[in-house]
């Protein structure tokens, strides 16, 4: 238990009563059962209070380790409070791979997929698109298994937390293997924007850091037996000539190895090491998403207001992510790019930019993602998040209490829970 429960970054501290760190899913059953409001908190990297309760908070990291990997399947079953770096080397050991994984391999599986976490790559969906399988801690206490069969199971992956609390989730796994990651310095804005696809799609996963200043840095992950990577100067960019790390000044010994030195895939799909914090937590971070086909657009409007962006920015990536049919997936219906925002901690600051950034993209039809910082009104967010009151309506219905509900989702109005 904790008398004042903090999110990783500092700047939400939550309402929530009590945490609560049950070792089995019987006590998860009985506090569920017995609780007026609780919701599950994972690794509490969210920047907003989409994970706060105004009664009970509860984590399932102490959970029994679960990684049940059904070979012939091609799936592996999992605690939901274990880490993604936690999880991957497991899998590698035993031949398997996911297919996507997060810049960060600290946060846990459940959570991740949650909350629309989604990693990079054209032709990869996000993290909750390898979910074939779910187990919830539901309204009431009863346990409810969960597959792509189910009713629920298009809003549950995604489900914000107010479906229950996960205890565990399978995943579909593929064989597995090597990635390099290299790092190109200084592509020019113009030849970015000219060259969008080609920059995107030139690897398995790609990331465009820039701190809207004119150039951007290209880390570009390709797997071993794909395509090559441009060799020499590309673009105009050149290759770096050692490690980086995406915030400039910060040490790149914190980030998975660069250079070309191949590895495995959980090595390098991730920007940061799991044996190092990836930075000391003094940020706020924001996300938006939209179509691909309107990126390069987009990309536009955002440069036109860099002059307020730039001063209270850390730094900010683009990444592309594949549609999917998860309902409030932020690539719901759509092959997406991603905008994300890494902010100096000051909200009073970064508020505003929000606003212009939100209005910026407003003809694109912008999602935020539900963990970070955005000021959206809720009329809006219901036209973006299209099965935003499907969503509303099953949840609804399968917790009648609001037991697993709070301030931030019961904020998402214009629907009637």
């Amino acid at each position: 238990m904790s008398d004042r429960i903090v999110n990783w970054a500092g700047n939400v501290t939550f309402d929530a009563k009590r945490l609560h760190r049950p070792s089995s899913v019987a006590e998860i059953r009985d506090l569920v059962a017995g609780a007026p409001k609780v919701h599950a908190l994972g690794t509490a990297h969210s920047f907003n209070r989409i994970a706060d309760s105004p009664g009970d908070l509860v984590s399932v990291a102490g959970l029994p380790r679960l990684m049940d990997i059904d070979s012939a399947g091609r799936t592996v079953t999992a605690s939901a409070g274990l880490r993604y770096g936690e999880l991957a080397p497991y899998l590698h050991e035993n031949g398997f791979a996911l297919h996507n994984l997060g810049s960060l391999p600290h946060l846990s599986i459940a959570g991740a997929c949650a909350t629309g976490t989604h990693g990079s790559g054209e032709r990869n969906g996000g993290l909750a698109t390898a979910v074939s399988g779910l187990e919830l801690v539901a309204a009431g206490g009863e346990q409810v298994k969960l597959d792509r069969t189910s009713e629920l199971f298009p809003a549950a992956v995604v489900g914000l937390g107010a479906f229950g609390v996960a205890t565990s989730v399978t995943l579909d796994l593929q064989p597995t293997f090597e990635v390099e990651q290299h790092v190109y310095d200084g592509l020019p804005f113009d030849a970015f924007r000219e060259h969008f696809a080609e920059v995107m799609g030139a690897g398995y996963s790609v990331s465009a850091f820039t701190a809207w200043a004119g150039t951007l840095t290209i880390w570009l992950k390709r797997r071993v037996d794909g395509p090559p990577a441009p060799a020499g100067r590309w673009l105009g960019a050149t290759p770096a000539d050692g490690p980086r790390h995406p915030v400039p000044g910060m040490p790149a010994s914190n980030c998975t190895e660069q250079l070309g030195v191949p590895g495995p895939w959980h090595e390098r799909l991730p920007h940061f090491q799991l044996e190092f914090t990836p930075s000391s937590g003094e940020e706020l971070q924001s996300e938006y998403f939209v179509a691909r086909r309107d990126a390069v657009d987009a990309l536009v409007a955002l440069d036109g207001i860099r002059d307020r962006i730039a001063p209270v920015l850390q730094i900010s990536e683009i990444r592309t992510i594949a549609a999917d049919d998860l309902w409030l997936s932020p690539a719901y219906g759509r092959d997406s790019v991603a905008f994300h925002f890494t902010w100096v901690k000051d909200t009073a600051a970064v508020t505003p930019v929000l606003a212009a950034i939100e209005e910026r993209l407003a003809p694109f039809a912008a999602r935020p993602h539900w963990g970070k910082v955005f000021v959206m009104a809720p009329d809006l967010l219901a036209e973006r998040y299209e099965r935003l009151r499907d969503f509303a309506t099953l949840a609804r219905r399968h917790d009648p209490a609001g037991v697993f509900r709070n301030d931030m989702l019961d904020g998402l109005a214009s629907m009637d829970w």
